[in-house]
């Protein structure tokens, strides 16, 4: 399994995390509604700024998610509030716009969202 590149700095500006509970739950004629867990485990996902302080770091980005992962593969993440490793992708294969904060792409960024099971 691939990892997560070193030159692509997650930043906390942006960051957030959500899951889907995978709860089923039904309304009755009368009384509260009844509620079921339809999963054991949920997918999580973390939406994520990330910043390249170089042209070629953000080049390399690409060439890592073209060939390595090959857009929806697997790869080794440490998550960024817990520390701890993680397997995840990116939510449907995309990694967002890239987008300069310095002329000639000294730095950018790009605003993401990875998923994984948790």
């Amino acid at each position: 399994m691939s990892n997560w590149p070193p030159y692509a700095a997650v930043l906390f500006a942006g960051y957030g995390e959500e899951f889907d509970p995978s709860v089923e739950r039904t309304e009755m004629e009368r009384g509260v509604p009844k509620q079921r867990l339809l999963n054991s485990q949920v997918l999580r996902t973390l939406m994520l700024s990330v910043l390249f302080r170089s042209a070629d770091d953000a080049a390399r980005f690409e060439d890592w998610y073209f060939s390595d992962i090959k857009r929806i593969g697997w790869f080794s993440f440490r998550h960024p509030r817990t520390g701890a490793t993680i397997n995840a992708r990116f939510q449907s294969g995309s990694i967002g716009r890239l987008t300069p904060i310095k002329s000639a792409f000294g730095l950018s960024q790009r605003d993401l969202v990875v998923e994984y099971l948790g």
